[in-house]
């Protein structure tokens, strides 16, 4: 999860929401690496669980990522879970949950649906408080750049 942060942190300064991911092969070593870089690319794909998997996958020469896990600052919002699934990611360790787009257990659980033809093993709530104070750190100095009144004030 720390380089998942580190990723997360390095995509706060160019305006995205501070997510990063990682995928790591079954001996621990990390051959994806992924941050939020929608507003950087102006891609709407471009979310820190799909830029690690397309990392990955490069890195395999494989598309099917069997063996794998992969680790996320933030809960994966439907794409990503499907992305996940459709790599044949059997993992998935995420941080913070996301109450609004959530796809691994809180708003919907994809990754976990017992219809679809793969499924993932979800590890959630790993370092939530550090992923979740990136999270609200971000929105809150956004809030005030668009002259939003401060907690408190």
């Amino acid at each position: 999860m720390a380089v998942a942060l580190d990723e997360a942190r390095a995509c706060a300064a160019t305006g995205d929401v501070p997510v990063g991911a990682v995928v790591v092969d079954a001996s621990g070593v990390v051959i994806g690496r992924g941050r939020n870089l929608r507003e950087a690319r102006q891609d709407p794909t471009a979310h820190a669980e799909v830029e690690a998997l397309r990392a990955a996958a490069e890195a395999a020469g494989d598309r099917h990522l069997v063996g794998t896990t992969l680790v996320v600052t933030l809960e994966p919002c439907v794409m990503c879970a499907g992305a996940i699934l459709a790599a044949r990611v059997p993992r998935v360790v995420f941080g913070a949950w996301d109450e609004k787009a959530g796809a691994a257990g809180s708003l919907y659980d994809v990754l976990r649906d017992r219809r679809l033809p793969h499924r993932a093993e979800v590890f959630a709530g790993v370092a939530a408080e550090e992923c979740a104070e990136l999270l609200d750190a971000f929105f809150a100095a956004r809030r005030l750049d668009a002259g939003a009144v401060a907690p408190g004030a």
